[in-house]
Formats: structure tokens, sequence, C-alpha cells
């Protein structure tokens, strides 16, 4: 046997939601910048010229069911 004493759980308290809110915008604005870099990084919106950016996404396209060809 041991003479191990548990302490009581602590309790866990809430976080405010006004600590959510500035991480949830920065996800969300990641997760359009990826959105916009994978489905439309082609043609007339195109903002880096040339290839590299859409060969780089080239399977990640197909995966996403967005038709790049």
């Amino acid at each position: 046997m041991s003479d191990t004493a548990f302490s009581a759980r602590p309790i866990a308290t809430p976080i405010p939601l006004g600590q959510y809110v500035p991480w949830a915008i920065f996800g969300t604005l990641l997760m359009l910048i990826a959105l916009y870099f994978v489905s439309s990084e082609e043609g007339a919106l195109q903002l880096v010229q040339g290839v590299p950016v859409h060969e780089f996404l080239h399977d990640g396209r197909h995966l996403l069911g967005f038709p790049c060809h």
C-alpha cells in the first residue's frame, strides 16, 4: 500500500468569450486565405504570376473537387 494522498479536483473556470474572439477571427482569416489559394489562384484573380502556386496546390485542388484544367 502507498501513503499517497489525493487532493480534490480543481474547479475549471470558464474562459471569457472575449479571449476566443481574436483567435476565431485569426483562424477564419487563415482558412479563407488557404481556401482562396486552393480554389482560385489561377486566371483573372491570380495574385502570383506564373504556375508555381498552381503546381504546388495541384493535388489539393483535385482532392477538394476544384477543377483546374
